[in-house]
Parts: C-alpha cells; structure tokens; sequence
C-alpha cells in the first residue's frame, strides 16, 4: 500500500531550467492550470446570457458574486468595493483549487505550505503597501494601539508588530494544514476500506461508510478554508484602510 503522504509529492512533468533555476512544469503546476481554466469557464458561461430569470449555472455564479460581495461589505466597507474582484477570484481560485483537490488521481495543491504562503506573502505584501499609500507614515500607527497609555509603548509596540508579521504564516498554515490533515485521513481509510473488503464485505462496510462522511467533511472544509482565506484577507485590508 502506498504511503498517504505520497500523494504529496511534486513530479515534474515538463523539465524546463533557466540556468541553475529550476522552473519545471509539475503536476502542481497543471492542477494550477486546471483550477484556473474551470474557474474561468464557469464565470464566463454563468454570466454569458444574464437572463433575466437564471438558470442553475448562472444562479451558482451570481450566489458566489453574492456571498464575497457580502463579505467584502461587511469587513471592508465602501472602500473595499475597488478590491473586489481581487477577493472573489482569490475565494473561487482556493474554492476550486480545494475541491478538485478531492477528485481521485488529482492534485490538492492547496495542501502544500509553499502555495499557500506564496499567495499569503502576496496578500501581505500588497495590503501593507495600500495602507502605506492610503496613509502615509500614520499607517506605523497601527503597531500602537489608540488610547493605550504612552508608558506601555515599549511592551506593546513588539508584540503588535510580531502579531502582524505573523499574519502570512497563520493565513497560510491554517489552509495547509487542514488540507493536508484531511487529505492523509482520507488516504488511511480508504486504504482500509480496500484492505478489509478485499476479504470480508461486512467488515469493509464500516470504513467505507465513515469514508463517505469525512469525504463530505473534507467538502465542507473545503468550502469553509476558502471562506475563512477569504474574509482574513477582507480584515487585514480593512486594518491597512482604516488602521482598526
């Protein structure tokens, strides 16, 4: 049987080198390419006849539009509209890419710490430099808390600037791991499903029932990361704008 943490591993598909850079195109990097493809037909052929009264497809696209424009009203305000589509394609790019992570023979790339960080970082980088635009040198202000008393500067200063760098890696280790955790679960039992069914047939019917509830629990999960990716990046931009 096969170990669960294989199907984690990076294989190349395409070697491609620039110098001493490797730059191969990985099975990590067709599942990028996959998520992004089905995304985009699916917007594109949801909105494409904007009927009216909607069918499903396009029922589906204006729910999602909903719910992240909901989400970027309620944590980010009126000044959060112009981010918009940056958040709704960042929650349907981790939505999609979670999801299709769950088909057999796919590849969960939201399950290694080194994409999640890399969108992360990106996300950390851009809202520091909007509140540095929006606010100039008052954006530092953010690192003190208003009407904390001036004496308690030294302790508090620290920890808020050690909060706020830590931002990427809890954003990106909280997807990593429950992706990653989920993923091996699900390995294991199936492993055990095919294991205890290949001799007996009642006994196998007990993991695989229990695979087919963590295997909606993993749906669920997946939904919910997306969201939660989603809603703590609507709060850091809401910090940067409004420096809360």
């Amino acid at each position: 049987m096969a170990s669960p943490l294989e199907q984690f591993t990076i294989k190349p598909i395409l070697d491609l080198k620039i110098g001493e850079t490797d730059i191969s195109f990985t099975n990590s990097s067709l599942w990028m390419t996959i998520t992004a493809v089905v995304l985009i037909v699916f917007v594109v052929v949801g909105t494409q006849r904007r009927a009216m009264v909607p069918g499903r497809w396009q029922s589906a696209v204006e729910y999602f539009h909903q719910v992240v424009a909901d989400m970027v009203r309620d944590n980010v305000g009126a000044q959060g509209r112009r981010y918009f589509p940056f958040i709704f394609s960042l929650f349907m790019f981790i939505l999609f890419g979670n999801l299709l992570g769950l088909l057999p023979k796919s590849f969960a790339f939201t399950s290694h710490l080194a994409v999640t960080f890399a969108i992360a970082a990106f996300i950390f980088v851009g809202v520091t430099i909007i509140g540095i635009v929006t606010h100039g040198l008052k954006f530092f202000t953010l690192f003190f808390p208003h009407g904390a008393p001036l004496v308690t500067a030294p302790l508090l200063i620290p920890i808020e600037i050690i909060s706020y760098f830590s931002r990427p890696v809890s954003l990106s280790v909280r997807l990593f791991a429950n992706m990653t955790v989920g993923h091996v679960l699900l390995k294991v039992i199936a492993g055990g499903v095919v294991a205890l069914g290949s001799f007996f047939v009642l006994p196998g019917l007990l993991p695989l029932a229990l695979l087919v509830a963590i295997t909606l629990l993993e749906v669920m999960i997946a939904v919910i990361q997306a969201y939660v990716f989603a809603i703590l990046t609507c709060v850091y931009l809401n910090d940067a704008l409004h420096l809360h």
